[in-house]
């Protein structure tokens, strides 16, 4: 009787340990699923606040179009001075050393004039209008090499716009841009490229047809070459005559400039627009002087 009791009793045990063991891979396999739960319900939302964010940014990105600065429409005509330089060195009243060329950046950058690309000027030129009250155009005849080397490096610093006048046939020449050149210029974005002809010949000494040819070659040169619409061209010398500016409204170009002295404006004819020469050693006073214009 006492031995089956201890078994009876041994027994028990065994079933109570078992029945508790059960017990607590229940409570532990429960605990796990409700762990698991829980942390979806926890995540969840915090993914759902990311996306949420994000669309609600994108959305705001979509509803905010970039809008362009409006123009000013002038009620006088515009006065434009139109800078012209050519090789940026020294050694003739044509050359302007890399230093004063600099200074005269500089000023215009310190008294906040905006640099014009080619579009702008004939924007503002055919519609008597601004981007703001004082603007000026910066050109560099013939296309000299060191308009890289000099004049770009210059323009970079700040933050300044200028137009080259290319003699097309010069571009195999050493002190000339090459077409490769050019190209490096034109994707900075401070340069664009205009025509001053095939071989800088003086127009109004030529015949017709061999003005044409210079006109419309050098427009198609450029225009190929570059991937653009030339659409200014400057006269070799100022030099060009009525049948010059016929010529030049029928290769399709829209400006030309001379070396007449004086501010463009329209009434001089689109074909026929001064300019203000720029001289070696002229200070900066005379500069500033040259070039203020009050448009209105």
């Amino acid at each position: 009787m006492e031995l089956s009791e201890k078994v009876g009793g041994i027994i028990m045990k065994r079933k109570g340990l078992i029945w508790g063991s059960c017990l607590l891979i229940i409570i532990a396999i429960f605990g796990g699923v409700v762990w698991r739960q829980s942390r979806r319900t926890t995540v969840a939302p915090r993914t759902t606040k990311v996306t949420k964010s994000a669309a609600s940014s994108a959305s705001k990105a979509k509803a905010k179009p970039v809008t362009q600065p409006q123009w000013l429409k002038l009620k006088h005509q515009l006065k434009l001075p139109i800078l012209m330089y050519h090789s940026i060195s020294t050694g003739n009243q044509l050359r302007v050393p890399q230093a004063q060329f600099a200074q005269e950046m500089a000023y215009l950058k310190a008294h906040h004039y905006r640099t014009l690309t080619t579009a702008e000027a004939i924007k503002a030129l055919e519609t008597n209008s601004v981007p703001q009250k004082k603007v000026v155009w910066i050109t560099l005849d013939d296309a000299y090499k060191d308009n890289l080397t000099k004049a770009l490096p210059v323009l970079k610093r700040y933050d300044l716009h200028a137009t080259i006048n290319v003699i097309t046939g010069f571009t195999h020449k050493s002190n000339h841009l090459s077409l490769a050149e050019m190209t490096r210029m034109q994707r900075t974005g401070h340069v664009d490229f205009a025509s001053h002809t095939v071989q800088h010949l003086n127009l109004n000494e030529l015949t017709a047809a061999q003005q044409k040819t210079e006109l419309v070659a050098s427009k198609q040169w450029l225009d190929q070459k570059l991937n653009q619409n030339t659409q200014m061209l400057c006269y070799p010398a100022g030099r060009a005559d009525a049948t010059t500016r016929k010529l030049a409204k029928q290769a399709g170009y829209k400006l030309a400039l001379t070396t007449q002295e004086g501010l463009a404006q329209m009434s001089q004819g689109r074909y026929n627009l001064e300019r203000l020469r720029i001289t070696p050693g002229m200070t900066t006073a005379t500069f500033a002087t040259l070039i203020q214009v009050t448009n209105s």
